[in-house]
Order: C-alpha cells, then structure tokens, then sequence
C-alpha cells in the first residue's frame, strides 16, 4: 500500500493572487518576531521569523502557538490573513536543528525556509506534512545542489540585499535559474518599494523577499538607534565582509564604527585581513546582528518609520502604478 502524501497547506499560485502584495517579509535575526510576524501577516505579505530569534526551543513552541492564536483570531474576525514561515538554519553547526525541525513539524508550520548549508532531507520531513519549503541560494551551484534535495522553491539572494547576500546581480542570477527551474522563485536585493516589487516579477520572480525595508517599521524588534541608522544611511553606508559572521554579509557601516571599530581594519571578501582582525579573541569582537547590524543597499529608500500595515498599503499603492504604467 503507498501513503498518499498529504494536501499541501499552500497553493502558491492561488496564495500570490490573494496577497495584498506579492511579497514575504524576509526572517531577521533578533529583529522578527511574533509581533512582526502577526502584523506582517495581517498585513497582506508572508511574515516570517529565524527559529534561532526564539532564543530556547520551549520558547519556539510558545512563539508558534501565540502567531497562530493571533492569526486564527484575525481570521475569525474576517480579516484576509497571509500565511506565515519560519527560517531553520542548517549548518551542521546549528545545535538546535532537529529540536527546532521537530516542533516545526509538530505544529505543521506552512512555509519552510532553509539556509546557509544544504537543506538534505528536511524537505522530505516538511512534505510529510503537506509544507512547503525554500532555501538561499546566492548562486547557480547552490541553487542545483537545493533542487537535489528537492525543495519547492528557491530564494535568491542577490547583489546589494542584506545579511549574508550573494554577489550576483539579479539581472544575470534570476535569468540564469531560470534556465533550468520553473519552479517559484523569491527575488531579495534592494527592493524598499513597490516598484522595485513589480520589477522582482518583470524579472521572472514569483514573490519579492524584502528584509531591510521592515526593520524600519513600528513593530520591528529593533532599537530606536538601529532603525535611525538606516534612516541616516544610502547605499555607499554598507560595508559588505565576512569578518564578523565568517560568511560575507552586509552591515552598516555607522554601526561598525559605533561599535569603536575603523572599518579599513576589516577586509572585503577575498582580501588579506589587514589588522588581524579574524585572529582576536572572540570576546573582543562586537558581535555581528546584535552590535553591528545588517542591512542592504536599499536603506537609500527607506526614509521613516511606518507601522506594517501602512507600509504594506504604500508598497501595494506604488506597485499597482509600477503596474498599471507597465500596460
């Protein structure tokens, strides 16, 4: 006897004609969570959190029952509801992985997102329930090597996004997977506003995956000097290196410098460190996230400080006029 495999909780072609905005709120360390989530949510786009921001696995089982009460409520109270997604790290130095892929399953979280290693078989264990999954990818090889473990969807992280972003521009990286996947794609890099939403998908993505453009809101769990910073920044403001997480990824520079370091001690991907600055201790270096904080090129658009849903109302404004101008 084979086991049917169950209905999946997500139609993704269905789910992008109901969205107030063809758009997923990127999961951001330390900054989402549920608040976020909720209102992101009830907002219109696909909101979603790092499982790693619930800083105990008992915590993550508490965060995914309060967004699920408060997104049920909503729904109960006839408001539109996007779908929610939790992002799991699964680099083999993630301790919390199977704990954290355990509770996921538990409470059959719709939307899956891996990253920063290969997904290997937790496609297959989010399936069994009838999720969908995504991975990052920053290149061609990894987006291959996501296909052969056979997730549903592939966001790529372009040129200019924040935290770990690749180097590709979307204009060669989108077109390039294209070639070999017509599967749904998730478009990151630069998008702040709604225009730049409708070119994600005159590109040939499904759904634009904005980070940066939400720590800048009302709900975001970010510090008032954070959110201020990216207000204050542009682009020439981000200082891409891999010298605080290992991997490169994208800060502001301000916060570099607040945090009593010269940024031309640090070196840019594929350059000598020129002040040792991978050999001090780890106690004497800020922490990435935390201390010094992540943001893409894309801060040259964000100039306040809205709540979600007023936010989510001028992206929709602006691409249904990206839109609407296109015809």
């Amino acid at each position: 006897m084979v086991n049917e495999m169950p209905e999946r909780l997500l139609d993704l072609e269905k789910l992008i004609g109901e969205l107030a905005l063809p758009a997923v709120a990127a999961p951001m360390f330390i900054v989402s969570n549920p608040d976020t989530v909720v209102a992101q949510c009830r907002a219109g786009v696909i909101g979603t959190f790092p499982a790693l921001n619930a800083r105990e696995p008992d915590t993550l089982e508490g965060w995914l029952t309060e967004i699920e009460e408060r997104t049920a409520e909503a729904r109960a109270n006839g408001e539109y509801v996007a779908p929610y997604g939790v992002n799991l790290i699964v680099h083999r130095n993630n301790p919390r992985l199977e704990e954290d892929l355990a509770t996921v399953i538990d409470h059959k979280v719709p939307l899956v997102i891996t990253s920063v290693g290969k997904p290997g078989d937790i496609a297959d264990a989010v399936h069994a329930y009838g999720g969908t999954i995504f991975h990052d990818v920053t290149n061609v090889r990894h987006a291959k090597k996501a296909l052969e473990s056979r997730v549903d969807g592939l966001i790529l992280v372009c040129a200019g996004a924040g935290g770990h972003a690749g180097t590709a521009s979307a204009f060669a990286l989108v077109p390039e997977v294209r070639a070999f996947f017509d599967g749904p794609i998730m478009l990151s890099g630069c998008i702040s506003d709604g225009r730049s939403v409708h070119a994600a998908r005159a590109l040939g993505a499904d759904l634009a995956y904005l980070g940066t453009r939400f720590i800048a809101t009302e709900e975001a769990n970010a510090v008032a000097l954070y959110k201020d910073m990216i207000l204050d920044s542009t682009a020439a403001d981000i200082t891409y290196t891999p010298e605080f997480s290992g991997i490169p990824a994208s800060y502001l520079t301000k916060s570099i410098i607040e945090a009593g370091i010269d940024p031309s001690e640090i070196a840019l991907p594929g350059q000598e460190d020129p002040k040792n600055f991978r050999s001090r201790a780890t106690d004497d270096k800020p922490k990435a996230w935390s201390v010094i904080w992540s943001a893409g090129q894309g801060v040259g658009s964000v100039n306040d400080v809205p709540s979600t849903a007023d936010l989510v109302a001028r992206l929709k404004s602006e691409y249904d006029a990206a839109r609407a101008a296109a015809r």
